[in-house]
């Protein structure tokens, strides 16, 4: 596993999109910091601008660095969060233009385990995550729902071997609305 991580920090580093499996669904992903490899997937998905891609972490320490102000409230929830959970946060900054929508919010799902989790830890840096899908196509689950046209896009793709699992779901989605609360979006 460790020459494949190094493989896709390089790659990820030179600015490629790598296919891959997250802690949730199989997703298309770069360098988040990266505003033409980002416009890449953009153009990958066929997808509209306005609509945001989320990020994912490793580490909660590392919010801060991409959220002008973590709400308390996610202080509090963030440790007790034990399935994968996709929390929208106001106030995205260090991040290029692309990657923050009009009303300056940002999804972060911090990834605890497996092949995705030593990814980002290797990486250091946030990693775009989106389906692996052209735009409005379904999502999908297994790397056989694929379709040839995103597997023909990619820089580089994960070996099907490193998923984690073979019940991947969309991740819960939850909104901080200021400082104390929040709504769930997506149980």
């Amino acid at each position: 596993m460790e020459k494949i991580i190094k493989d896709c920090v390089d790659l990820l580093n030179a600015g490629k999109v790598i296919l891959y499996p997250t802690d949730t669904v199989w997703g298309i992903g770069c360098d988040a910091t990266n505003a033409a490899a980002v416009q890449r997937i953009f153009e990958i998905k066929q997808r509209s601008e306005q609509k945001s891609m989320l990020i994912l972490l490793d580490d909660a320490a590392k919010l801060p660095q991409y959220v002008r102000h973590v709400p308390d409230i996610a202080w509090d929830i963030l440790p007790t969060t034990t399935r994968p959970t996709t929390y929208i946060y106001p106030g995205a900054y260090n991040l290029p233009e692309i990657m923050i929508p009009a009303d300056h919010t940002i999804a972060i799902r911090i990834v605890q385990q497996g092949f995705c989790h030593e990814l980002l830890r290797a990486f250091q840096k946030p990693l775009v995550s989106t389906s692996a899908n052209v735009s409005g196509m379904p999502s999908p689950l297994t790397f056989s729902e694929i379709s040839e046209e995103i597997i023909a896009a990619m820089d580089f793709i994960i070996p099907e071997s490193y998923c984690d699992s073979v019940n991947y779901k969309p991740s819960r989605m939850i909104r901080f609305l200021d400082n104390n609360d929040f709504i769930v979006i997506r149980e």
